[in-house]
């Protein structure tokens, strides 16, 4: 797992005493024989070797989180000095992201023009109301510290400085008022809220009251009720992450799901460090024996400690392995899982709370009622495309008040209002990799509006709207969905200008150029007609379609264009031979997009919306033909799952659906061997044996309606 955040410790001093700080109140205290704050050496050396490891490893982008201690203890000068260097060093090489985490006690403007020179994102520590926060987040002479914070939210939330809050840390303690505690943080309008297990070990538990075994579950629980009766109107990342794991999405959290670790830490005196919650496990915990000055950032990834947070399933104790939670909690923070006698190979000291959230949130976001979705395929279509335009909705409000996204959110509003360009809209919402765009906006893989904003553009010039937009584009070339490419003279700011359909882009250093200039920079995708009228885009290009399990290719020449236009043509045309009436099943891969794999990769689907399929340039055309039926299948029920419920997440009746989906399209692979097609169908016949066992509620009416569907072909096949 390559690395792509690290925390920079710039200071290892602090000025609060919070009794809850891992750093000094538990059981690592090498803070004491750390400098008190990072020299010009240190971060020099820091910055070159970690822009050299996004350079080696080809990072399309990087976060740099600044830490303590308390960061702003450095100084606005100092700060400014640190920003530059990183800035200088490492924004060459790949998009930087630089963060801050503070408890924002000395937060003031001149911090704030460091900030916004250098656009460092802000996160505040708060706990909630006076009561909450004044509990344990107090100063060395006990006073309280919450006005000054809320000076300094108050301060990040003018406009000037609004679009650098990027949110509240809020560390989680069951004796205060939890609804008193979320909307006293809801009410600072912070763009994510996360909510924090406090550091514990089964040595050191967590407090919590004697007759509640599920105490932090239950706290949370009552947020997220909180949270989902007010319309969800803040981001919360661990509720977020739980609702995307149980979805079958990834975590958005270190603290939960079985996502590998991807980050490192260094300190003020260079030396590299594992994950800094391991503090509260035992002294000496974090430390790896490296340093920046002797050992790259590719030495430190291959550390035992830093492998062993990313092995997934395999890196979790036994227990949890058997448990059906384990994709959503992941056996929680690996620091929490430790005790003296066995390590880390335990459950987390939360396990009973994060057994009892997941399921709570599995159980009230269930819709039990019927989709038509499941009976239709144009409902089926119609539900993602309203999928992709909420996700659309919710990546805007993730970053109201930045100028770029509100820009793009308009000409959005304004392109789909005009009746003329609506069908654009609606065809470019439906195109696969929007839905990947869309998905890496919500997970926070991209921060900028670029790749929505290069969609709206292909609105304009698809429907010959006028339109202007401008924005930062990293990359040296701009791709149109469904369109093509256009390369750029350079990256950087750009103004971007549709004109009845004319395309015409200017640089910040005034270059301008468009599709009709020669020599040509326009590369076109190539869209194609099957023999009985389907239109079909060859995409070779989209940015976004790397998504698949195996390799995309780089974009074909003439003559192997030709070549696999040619073999898609013969497959289409024995499908029809071998399959007559075939696209009227309801499983029927009706795609619309083939991207082009490395040789050998076969027919694959990958993490985009419905419509897409990934095909090896060097497929034989019969090999297609036994592949898409299997693949349609896979295809349509992940559309399902992402637009209906089937069942309560996280049950078993989920998996052993999956399990009997993908043997009767196993089946109907290997129609030509009789052995093989016998031993699908008796898996098949097993895991609709199991299902019917489950508790009836584990199925919602969707799923009900799926696994008769499921029965009847099975019963089928047998006749």
């Amino acid at each position: 797992m390559k690395l792509q955040q690290f925390v920079l410790k710039i200071h290892s001093r602090c000025d609060l005493a919070c009794d809850h700080c891992y750093v000094y109140e538990h059981a690592d205290q090498s803070w004491k024989g750390r400098p008190t704050f990072i020299s010009e050496e240190t971060l020099g050396k820091v910055a070159r070797r970690f822009a050299d490891y996004a350079e080696e490893q080809k990072l399309p982008s990087v976060s740099v989180i600044l830490h303590g201690g308390e960061p702003l203890l450095v100084g606005p000068v100092r700060m400014r000095n640190i920003c530059a260097e990183l800035t200088r060093t490492i924004a060459p090489v790949t998009a930087l992201d630089l963060r801050i985490h503070t408890n924002g006690v000395q937060l003031n403007t001149r911090h704030l023009d460091v900030f916004k020179e250098f656009g460092v994102k802000v996160s505040i520590s708060l706990d909630g109301d006076r009561a909450a926060n004044d509990r344990h987040r107090r100063d060395r002479r006990r006073r309280s510290s919450y006005d000054r914070v809320l000076r300094a939210i108050e301060l990040l939330r003018t406009p000037e400085y609004r679009h650098l809050y990027s949110g509240l840390l809020c560390t989680v303690d069951v004796v205060n008022d939890p609804v008193a505690v979320h909307d006293a943080l809801a009410a600072l309008h912070p763009p994510r809220i996360d909510y924090l297990l406090p550091h514990s070990t089964w040595d050191s538990p967590p407090p919590r009251p004697v007759d509640s075994p599920t105490a932090y579950a239950d706290w949370l629980l009552k947020i997220f009720d909180r949270w989902d009766r007010q319309g969800r109107t803040v981001s919360v990342r661990t509720f977020e992450s739980v609702l995307s794991t149980l979805r079958g999405g990834p975590s958005l959290t270190e603290a939960m799901g079985l996502a590998p670790s991807d980050l490192a830490v260094v300190e003020t005196d260079g030396s590299f460090e594992q994950a800094d919650s391991l503090k509260t496990a035992y002294d000496g915990a974090p430390a790896t024996g490296y340093d920046v000055f002797q050992h790259r950032f590719a030495e430190f990834a291959r550390h035992p400690g830093v492998r062993a947070r990313q092995l997934g399933l395999a890196g979790v104790s036994a227990t949890c392995r058997r448990c059906p939670v384990i994709e959503s909690c992941g056996g929680g923070l690996y620091a929490h899982r430790y005790s003296s006698g066995r390590g880390f190979d335990n459950p987390s000291v939360f396990c009973s709370d994060l057994r009892a959230f997941v399921d709570g949130v599995a159980e009230r976001i269930t819709d039990h009622t019927l989709s038509p979705a499941v009976r239709d395929r144009d409902e089926l279509r119609f539900a993602q495309g309203e999928l992709n335009r909420h996700s659309l909705s919710h990546a805007v409000a993730r970053h109201s008040g930045e100028p770029d996204w509100d820009e793009m959110w308009r000409a959005f509003l304004y392109l789909d209002g005009t009746p003329d360009a609506t069908p654009e809209v609606d065809e470019i919402l439906a195109h696969p990799y929007l839905h990947t765009a869309l998905k890496h906006c919500l997970h926070d893989r991209v921060t900028t509006p670029a790749p929505l904003a290069s969609a709206i553009v292909a609105v304009a010039v698809r429907a010959r709207a006028d339109l202007k937009l401008t924005w930062d584009q990293t990359a040296p070339e701009l791709h149109l969905p469904t369109l093509g490419t256009l390369a750029l003279p350079e990256g950087g700011r750009l103004e971007v200008t549709v004109t009845a359909g004319r395309l015409r882009v200017r640089t910040t250093t005034g270059e301008e150029c468009g599709p009709e200039d020669t020599p040509a920079p326009w590369r076109p995708l190539h869209p194609m007609t099957l023999t009985d009228g389907t239109p079909l885009l060859l995409d070779d290009a989209d940015p976004l379609r790397d998504c698949y399990p195996a390799r995309v290719t780089p974009p074909l020449d003439p003559d192997e264009l030709a070549r696999f236009t040619e073999r898609l043509c013969t497959a289409y045309e024995l499908m029809e031979e071998r399959e007559p009436g075939w696209r009227d099943d309801v499983n029927a891969l009706l795609a619309t997009t083939v991207t082009p794999l490395v040789a050998g990769a076969g027919v694959r689907l990958g993490a985009h919306g419905l419509g897409a399929v990934g095909v090896a340039v060097d497929f034989e055309p019969e090999e297609f033909v036994r592949e898409l039926p299997r693949t349609g299948r896979l295809a349509r029920l992940a559309a399902l799952r992402e637009t209906a419920d089937l069942n309560v997440p996280g049950s078993r009746a989920g998996r052993l659906l999956d399990e009997a989906s993908r043997e009767l399209g196993n089946a109907a692979f290997w129609k030509g061997d009789d052995d093989a097609r016998a031993a699908a169908l008796e898996r098949t016949g097993r895991a609709l044996e199991q299902l019917a066992t489950r508790s009836q509620g584990e199925l919602t009416e969707t799923g009900a309606v799926l696994a008769e569907e499921l029965r009847a072909e099975w019963a089928g096949h047998r006749d």
